[in-house]
């Protein structure tokens, strides 16, 4: 701080001012009325008496101030946000920085702000620089210092109010933006940017996607001839020859539901600063077109209600619902125009369309010659061909019409005996050790433990109980509910290239009812239902593979093996390496973790099963756009009067030196500068008059004598 020491003029009035303005006017006028009607002379001589008098009860003084000049402070921004790993960015800003925070320039202090990228809203430089400016006074803000790569998503289109402080008159002055780029020059880049692309596809057909390459830079054009190379999960399927600045529609065969990976690049250009964003990873859902449902009741009875609900709620479901009311040969004289609305179309449904289902759901039915063998041999072979079966199974399985003794016996997964098998007893269902593994009932609510005695049938929160269950004498398959003394209850098997699922009982509509406090019969059903249709996520052998935040997640479900299993990961650049999964023995889960952050699509394989992956950008604006460029703060710097600097390479630095500056030039070739703002404390102030009360009195008396005088001599 510099000591200054200044001169000036002030008045402390002896007299109230509304008394000096009356005064005054009195004297103007009495002036005036001499000047009319006497001497001329001795009017003015009187009134530069009265004057001066006026003057003295003014209080005019002589004011003697001293003060101290007060630092200024400059900001200096240093860019952090991920473009700025590019290169030598952050190590040429680091340099750079430490040098400007350490430069000793009289009266201006370098404050340093840390800017960090902002969520998925880029670098925003103009909102670190209004956050940081907050706290400091506006007259000692000199300006500001970027160090930056250029790649700044918030340039406003006039001068921020930060940068042009109001005094207290309400003048604006404009402090300068120096802008510091982190290399030799501008820079050329090549980037793949998505138009457009479906996040979803329908299963067995294709979906298209649109994407153009730009080029930016120095020398580039649209027009430019360039590649496309599109690998779906890790495998090359396309390359197409396209064109700078031209938008190019890619269609790709959607083969089966679930995510499907599309990993998108294009050939580099040459001494583009990176070709980190020619590349990119589209995610495609492939799921199943509209699921058509064949749902035949038997006997009207209280699950019939919720089977309709469930379907009916699932916008992706066709439901056709038939309820066989009595058997054919049931004959009491009723018309048949008052039996049913329609005819029950036995025939179109069983023969001419059953291969359009994808599940029949037979619930209590009881054939009783409704379905000739044909019809039946039809239904075992939809589920050989990849069709899925439910039933639900009561008193009427074990009757003369049971569906066991005909075709599709042969492709149920259990059997029972006879009447003999029926059991009319109070039990709650609990799952098996493979149903707490299984993803069709592992964590559903409310599940009892396989030891929990039934004597808890009504603890609030648990499964209600059911009353009738059938018990098999034989089963093959995947036991996942247990009935009465451990009977099996829900059984799931596979059946050429479909799927049946058979529940002994027919009390599940009893949790909808809330029996003893319900159950969790909607969930149960849906993911039964979504079994059969093969959802991929209901799969009991699976692998699975995600990324977030840099890490390679695998998860891996199976029922069978619960050891500790190696998977083979194979990264985007092809290297592969064996990673062992941790098994849990309760849920039959197996999981391991794995640093991954080279961008594309990387391949996890058990040997059987093989999954995909692939990260994703978490700030998108940040990547857009590569180069190092003056496009979006020259502008602005040249608006404030401020420079920009290309820093050169981090081994030959030029770094512009700091000075302050005079006149209204605040940048040259090697130097940036800030001016004076003036801002200053006051440490003392000395008042003196400047008239003495004498020397008023005596040049008063002395014009009054000589006014007088002047006046005899008339």
């Amino acid at each position: 701080m510099t000591d200054m020491l200044a001169h000036s003029i002030g008045f402390a009035p002896l007299v109230p001012l509304w008394l000096l303005a009356v005064l005054g006017l009195l004297a103007l006028v009495l002036c005036g009325a001499g000047l009319r009607y006497g001497g001329r002379l001795a009017a003015l001589l009187r009134l530069g008496a009265v004057a001066l008098l006026l003057f003295w009860l003014a209080g005019p003084q002589r004011l003697r101030e001293s003060w101290h000049n007060l630092p200024q402070t400059a900001l200096l921004l240093v860019d952090q946000s991920p473009s700025m790993s590019l290169g030598q960015r952050a190590t040429i800003a680091r340099k750079v920085a430490d040098v400007i925070a350490h430069t000793q320039t009289p009266d201006l202090t370098i404050r340093t702000v840390s800017v960090r990228e902002n969520g998925h809203e880029g670098t925003r430089l103009f909102d670190a620089l209004d956050q940081a400016a907050a706290d400091i006074p506006p007259a000692r803000l000199a300006g500001a210092i970027m160090i930056t790569d250029g790649q700044n998503t918030d340039t406003p289109a006039a001068i921020p109010e930060r940068l042009r402080p109001a005094d207290d008159h309400g003048h604006h002055t404009t402090l300068p933006l120096h802008v510091l780029l982190t290399a030799p020059g501008e820079e050329t880049d090549r980037r793949l940017r998505v138009l457009s692309a479906p996040p979803y596809a329908i299963a067995g057909q294709t979906a298209t996607l649109r994407v153009v390459v730009d080029d930016t830079g120095p020398g580039t054009h649209a027009g430019t001839p360039v590649t496309l190379t599109v690998h779906m999960n890790g495998e090359a399927t396309q390359t197409i020859a396209a064109r700078t600045g031209e938008p190019q529609d890619i269609t790709v065969p959607v083969a089966h539901p679930g995510q499907i990976l599309l990993d998108v690049a294009v050939s580099p250009l040459e001494g583009e600063v990176s070709a980190l964003n020619n590349q990119t990873v589209i995610p495609i859902t492939g799921i199943r077109d509209r699921l058509r449902v064949l749902l035949v009741s038997g006997t009207p009875n209280q699950g019939e209600r919720v089977w309709r609900r469930l379907l009916k709620a699932d916008p992706a479901v066709d439901l056709i619902h038939f309820t066989i009311l009595r058997p054919p040969e049931k004959d009491d004289g009723t018309p048949l125009s008052d039996l049913a609305l329609i005819a029950f179309p036995v025939r179109e449904l069983f023969q001419d369309k059953i291969d359009q289902f994808d599940l029949i759901i037979l619930d209590g039915f009881e054939n009783r010659h409704i379905l000739p063998r044909t019809y039946l041999d039809n239904i075992a072979w939809f589920v050989r061909k990849g069709g899925g079966l439910l039933l639900t199974a009561g008193p009427e399985f074990v009757g003369p019409g049971s569906l066991q003794d005909t075709p599709v016996g042969d492709i149920l997964p259990a059997h029972v005996a006879g009447e003999s098998s029926m059991m009319a007893q109070r039990f709650r269902p609990r799952l098996t050790d493979t149903g707490q593994k299984h993803p069709v009932t592992a964590s559903l609510p409310g599940a009892p433990q396989a030891d929990t005695p039934d004597a808890t049938l009504n603890v609030p929160g648990a499964w209600g109980p059911w009353y009738r269950a059938l018990r098999p004498d034989s089963t093959h398959g995947q036991v996942l509910m247990a009935g009465p003394d451990s009977s099996p209850l829900l059984v799931l098997d596979r059946v050429g290239k479909g799927r049946v699922a058979l529940l002994l009982s027919d009390q599940i509509w009893l949790w909808s009812r809330g029996e003893g406090g319900g159950g969790p019969q909607a969930e149960l059903l849906r993911r039964i239902s979504h079994w059969l249709m093969k959802e991929p996520e209901l799969e009991e052998e699976q692998l699975a593979a995600s990324m977030a935040d840099g890490t390679l997640h695998i998860t891996r479900r199976s029922l069978t093996n619960t050891a500790d299993t190696t998977v083979s990961v194979t990264g985007p650049d092809g290297h592969s390496q064996k990673v062992p999964l941790h098994a849990n023995a309760a849920d039959g889960v197996q999981t391991a973790n794995l640093p991954a952050t080279a961008n594309g699509i990387w391949q996890v394989t058990d040997g059987v099963h093989t999954a995909y992956a692939a990260p994703t950008q978490s700030d998108t604006a940040e990547f857009t756009d590569l180069r190092a460029t003056a496009d979006h703060l020259a502008g602005m710097a040249q608006q404030t009067g401020g420079g920009v600097f290309w820093l050169g390479t981090s081994d030959s630095l030029h770094i512009p030196t700091i000075k302050a500056a005079n006149g209204s030039t605040l940048h040259g070739a090697d130097w940036l500068g800030f001016p004076h703002r003036g801002a200053h404390t006051v440490t003392g102030r000395t008042t003196s008059p400047l008239l003495p009360a004498w020397l008023v009195l005596s040049l008063t008396l002395a014009l009054l004598c000589v006014a007088w005088w002047r006046e005899g001599r008339r």
